[in-house]
């Protein structure tokens, strides 16, 4: 079956990470990707990702300060749909490879480009490599976050019970404070996602208006996504049921060690489930849970870190008389969510994860069969495929020389079709997702243009009252609706009849029996897109309640992040792209069907899951068929990073992050800082031998920085040339004072009536032709449901009726706004996103 991206040629001249994923995902669904990589020696191409994201790609070498292979290249680029950089602003306009260059010869080119910082802001010149963006972000101290959550330190207030503390024995991360060094790699992560979902959707665009245009994302912003609640500002914290215990650092996070050794995630944390389950000598998955009066799970107000902290001690007693296996079986069977933190090549040699197509073996030229993760997304008629394992460097250049000189330019296709509100302007998308991984990934259309309509149930107004539901349901209208009322078919058909989009997260069989499954709706439908997203793979987990948590310990995620490899504990990042990863597959997913149906005219089915975007995350990571593992860098336990070179080190005030790639950078650093190892004849000056002796290079790069000022070090070594940036708490906030990032809305704010001025990582992605803008704040339940009714043709008789009868509401289903009227008059919605 040929893919939805069949017959797109995209020219990917990226390096690093985020590309290279972003374009991943296009190959699997059909597109040719062919990588124009430079010649000469690149330290990134030894990443053993490359293996996985590069599958399936054609590779040519060409100089582009050859005048020949500039030729070619821009032979190529004259035919081509997609081209890919990651230049530092302004390289590719002086190689002349920019998008105002090339869209002259091919107007209907979509350029992306991948840079450090984006455009126009104070960062913009930094380098930009993915531990450095990490740190001069603030993202490495969102790790663990902060002591009361992440808004207090935002805000400059302090914590709620500053006095409480509890040992790390208890918390997640290394026995020391500061920041923390990550496993995963999210600003690439995140910044891959973007630009994968931006020519998606700028694909969609181009059938519409028939122009191309520019495409921008960055790492800054890829860090932005991946700390979309930890970045996250509020004026009154105060707000009833703004606040949570989950962003506090404070806070026992369900991690427990087991009789084997092996550690499992329980999440949420179920101190009857567990302490009922572990009473006797065997475990018992199916307890009489009456016979306790503990609580069944934890809820979100800020005071139940002090029911977690009472718990910890028994519940560790509990979980540590019976194997990690033995937990996770028993959370199966009783619907619990209990999950046995696996390392990568664990989660590669899932017999289940490898049936589903999640997991791929490839035969590679280099090292024979190799595991890597699969195709991550899957549609109607593009379910994916794997078309080969990556090439050698250059296999390719002869085959697209010749190629070059048989290419016709692309015609002009200008329609006259504007598409105001962005690429998916006139896109009406029915939001009916749960917790974060539905809702995320609406919000991610949100801000492509789509006009969304949550779907809310009368008692949503809790869940939408909290930090965590506002982070990810900005930008779209909601109506109350009680699924369950004998009307409320009247109310879901006349929205089923607007629709292009359903989305949602609900486990199938609960969709099924509301009638919104996908059979029951493709055949009166037939232009519709229907997504749903799920916790685990297709097969005998499929029906077990899944979340962020179990998808990152199946994948590797917290066994990484948590350097367990080299003795670490897991720690689930709070920083996580599983839950907020399901929706940005999801939303790639979608545009792809959005994409094709414009030429097709036909809707279709498209899924992913949770378990999927936590193995997109480890991607990095390759296993033997028989779990061995393949080299890799690897964090360690004090998670100051993966080796001398590119790491945290402490100075006399700040921490100090290096990035070193080249030998350039060893001999700058050891000039600068006079540790003569490092010059020329030096104990250190070969890769060889910096590689051998980690540890020792380590310690004197530490006792070279460790009495000076942060800021001096990092004046001088900046100055050398020295890849480095110092990673500050107060990072976080400065980012809010950015005239640039506020301008190109990098971070968005809004008014709101529960927590007054409210802000959160903004676009993610940007487009030149097709301008978006973030349409709004977070909602409140029911706040739109007069409004869409008249829109969809409901009198004011009918509405009435329905409100009266208790099939709809609106927002003064709060207690707050019913008891305070005024409230209830001004509404956040920005009439000019209408």
């Amino acid at each position: 079956m040929a893919g939805v991206l069949d017959g797109l040629r995209i020219l990917d001249l990226t390096r690093g990470i985020a590309g290279p994923m972003a374009t991943m995902l296009l190959v699997d669904h059909g597109a040719d990707v062919v990588r124009i990589e430079a010649p000469g020696d690149d330290p990134l191409r030894e990443q053993t990702g490359y293996k996985v994201w590069n599958r399936g790609k054609r590779s040519a070498v060409l100089d582009l300060t050859d005048d020949a292979d500039k030729a070619t290249f821009l032979a190529l680029a004259a035919g081509a749909d997609v081209v890919l950089e990651s230049f530092a602003p302004g390289k590719a306009e002086a190689l002349g490879v920019d998008y105002a260059t090339l869209s002259k010869a091919n107007p209907r080119l979509i350029h992306c480009s991948i840079t450090g910082y984006g455009r126009d802001n104070s960062h913009s010149d930094r380098p930009g490599y993915d531990a450095l963006v990490a740190a001069r972000s603030g993202l490495m101290w969102e790790q663990r976050g902060w002591a009361g959550g992440s808004a207090p330190h935002l805000a400059g207030k302090p914590p709620l019970h500053p006095d409480f503390e509890v040992g790390y024995e208890k918390l997640q991360g290394p026995p020391r404070e500061g920041p923390l060094f990550s496993g995963s790699r999210f600003p690439s992560l995140g910044a891959a996602y973007a630009a994968a979902v931006g020519i998606s959707a700028a694909l969609r665009a181009r059938e519409v208006t028939g122009r191309g245009q520019h495409v921008e994302t960055s790492l800054l912003q890829g860090a932005l996504a991946a700390g979309v609640m930890a970045y996250g500002v509020a004026e009154d914290l105060d707000a009833p049921f703004f606040m949570s215990w989950i962003g506090d650092s404070r806070a026992p996070k369900g991690h427990f060690q087991c009789s084997d050794g092996r550690w499992v995630h329980a999440w949420p944390p179920n101190p009857r489930f567990i302490l009922s389950a572990a009473e006797g000598d065997t475990l018992n998955a199916t307890p009489d849970l009456t016979l306790r009066e503990d609580p069944d799970r934890i809820g979100l107000g800020v005071e139940e870190i002090f029911v977690l902290d009472h718990y910890w001690q028994p519940m560790a007693e509990a979980v540590a008389k019976f194997t990690a296996d033995e937990w996770t079986e028993a959370g199966a069977q009783a619907g619990v969510c209990i999950q046995k933190v696996c390392s990568p090549e664990e989660g590669l040699t899932d017999p289940l994860l490898f049936a589903d197509g999640i997991v791929t073996e490839l035969d590679d030229p280099e090292l024979g069969p190799i595991r890597g993760a699969g195709v991550m997304f899957n549609l109607e008629t593009s379910p994916g495929a794997i078309r080969g394992p990556a090439p050698a460097l250059g296999a390719h250049t002869e085959e697209i020389r010749a190629e070059a000189g048989s290419i016709r330019p692309a015609a002009a296709t200008e329609t006259g079709a504007t598409l105001a509100k962005g690429p998916l302007d006139g896109i009406r998308v029915l939001d009916f997702g749960l917790a974060v991984a539905g809702p995320y990934g609406t919000q991610v259309l949100s801000d492509l243009g789509a006009e969304v309509i949550k779907v809310n149930a009368l008692y949503d107004w809790y869940w939408h009252s909290s930090q965590i539901a506002m982070c990810c349901n900005r930008g779209k209208k909601s109506i109350a609706i009680d699924l369950k009322h004998e009307r409320s078919r009247e109310v879901l058909d006349e929205l089923l009849e607007s629709a292009d989009v359903i989305m949602h997260n609900m486990r199938y069989p609960a969709a099924i029996k509301l009638g919104i499954d996908y059979d029951t709706l493709k055949e009166r439908f037939p232009r519709l897109v229907y997504c749903h997203t799920r916790g685990f793979e297709h097969g005998p987990r499929e029906g077990l309640p899944g979340n962020d948590q179990t998808g990152a310990c199946l994948a590797g995620v917290e066994w990484e992040d948590g350097a367990c490899h080299r003795g670490g504990k897991p720690m689930w990042s709070l920083t996580n792209m599983g839950d907020t990863g399901n929706g940005f597959l999801a939303a790639i997913a979608i545009c792809q069907a959005l994409y094709e149906r414009e030429k097709t005219g036909k809707g279709q089915w498209c899924e992913t899951a949770i378990v999927n975007a936590q193995l997109f995350n480890t991607s990095y990571a390759i296993a033997k068929p028989d779990g061995s593992p393949v080299e890799r860098p690897l964090l360690d336990p004090m998670h100051l990073g993966f080796s001398a070179g590119v790491r945290l080190y402490p100075t006399a005030d700040e921490w100090l992050c290096l990035s070193l790639l080249t030998d350039a950078h060893w001999r700058a650093l050891g000039d600068t800082l006079g540790i003569e190892a490092l010059q020329e004849g030096g104990a250190f000056a070969s890769a060889r031998a910096r590689k051998d002796d980690d540890a020792g290079l380590a310690a004197l790069i530490e006792a070279a920085v460790a009495n000076e000022k942060g800021i001096d070090v990092f004046t001088k070594l900046d100055r050398a040339g020295v890849p480095c940036e110092l990673a500050m708490g107060d990072a976080a906030i400065g980012l809010w004072q950015e005239k640039g990032l506020i301008a190109n809305e990098l971070v968005a704010s809004y008014d709101h009536r529960m927590v007054g001025h409210l802000g959160h990582p903004g676009l993610a992605v940007q487009f030149s032709d097709t301008k978006t803008a973030v349409q709004g704040g977070p909602l409140l339940v029911g706040e739109h449901t007069r409004e869409i009714l008249a829109d969809l043709g409901f009198d004011q008789a009918t509405t009435d009726a329905l409100f009266e009868g208790g099939c709809v509401g609106d927002e003064t289903i709060y207690p707050a706004l019913a008891q305070d009227p005024s409230k209830v008059a001004a509404s956040p919605w920005d009439p000019a996103s209408e």
